[in-house]
C-alpha cells in the first residue's frame, strides 16, 4: 500500500487536480473517469456532490489496481467528514480553510490533509500542523503575485493554487512557484450537462501545459 510520501509525491507530480462536483452521484462519478482518461490523474471529489463518501469508494474500487490515480476528498469542514472519506478509500483530504481537528485526525491515519489557506498566518498554522501541501484560495482573488511572494518566507512550501485557474494560465501559476493546481468548472464544467467527452477534451489540454510548465 502507498505509504503517506507517496501520495504527496504523486499529487505534486501530477500538477492538476481535478475539483470534482456535480448534482447527482452519476455526474460527479463519470466526470471524475472522465478526468482521469483525459490523463488527470488526481481526483478531488468534494463533500458538496451527493453521497460523496459512496463515489469516493466506487472510485477507490475502480482505480485500486492503479497507482497512478489518487482519489481524495474535497470540502471537508469537520474530522468526522475526514474519517467518513479516509475509511471511504480517499487518499487525501482537502479543506477550504484550515481546520487544527481536521489535521490531527488526518495525521493519525497518515493522510495528506491539503488545507485552503489566504494569509501568511494560514500558511504558518498550516505548516506547524504538519500539511506539507498548502492550498491558496481562492487563487482568483489571492493573485499570482501571492505565490511568489510567499516562497520569500516559506520556500519549503508546496502551494496548490485552487480557483482562477484556466489552460490559458496554467504555466503562469507554475512560474510563480505553484507546485500543483486545482481546477473545477474550467476543466469538468461540461460535465453539467452530460458532455463528459468534452471533460476529457479538457483534460488532456490541462496535462499538455501542465507538461509543458514544469
Amino acid at each position: 500500500m502507498l505509504q503517506k510520501s507517496d501520495y504527496l509525491n504523486k499529487i505534486a507530480e501530477s500538477g492538476i487536480v481535478a475539483v470534482v462536483r456535480g448534482k447527482s452521484k452519476d455526474e460527479a462519478f463519470n466526470a471524475a473517469v472522465a478526468c482521469v482518461e483525459g490523463g488527470v490523474k488526481g481526483i478531488e471529489l468534494t463533500f458538496t456532490a451527493p453521497h460523496a463518501d459512496e463515489i469516493i469508494a466506487d472510485l477507490a474500487e475502480k482505480y485500486q489496481d492503479d497507482d497512478s490515480v489518487l482519489i481524495g476528498a474535497g470540502t471537508v469542514l469537520d474530522p468526522a467528514t475526514a474519517r467518513l472519506a479516509i475509511v471511504a478509500g480517499a487518499q487525501f483530504v482537502v479543506s477550504p480553510a484550515f481546520s487544527e481537528d481536521v489535521a490531527k485526525l488526518c495525521n493519525l491515519y497518515a493522510i495528506p490533509y491539503i488545507p485552503g489557506c489566504m494569509t501568511p498566518t494560514d500558511v504558518q498554522k498550516a505548516l506547524t500542523f504538519g500539511a506539507e501541501i498548502v492550498k491558496m484560495f481562492p487563487g482568483s482573488v489571492i493573485g499570482q503575485n501571492m505565490v511568489s511572494e510567499l516562497k520569500g518566507p516559506f520556500p519549503q512550501a508546496n502551494l496548490m493554487i485552487t480557483g482562477g485557474v484556466s489552460v490559458d494560465n496554467v504555466k503562469e501559476w507554475f512560474a510563480k512557484g505553484a507546485t500543483v493546481l486545482g481546477v473545477g468548472g474550467k476543466l469538468v464544467g461540461p460535465a453539467a450537462t452530460g458532455d463528459f467527452a468534452q471533460v476529457t477534451e479538457n483534460a488532456k489540454k490541462f496535462v499538455a501545459e501542465a507538461k509543458a510548465a514544469k
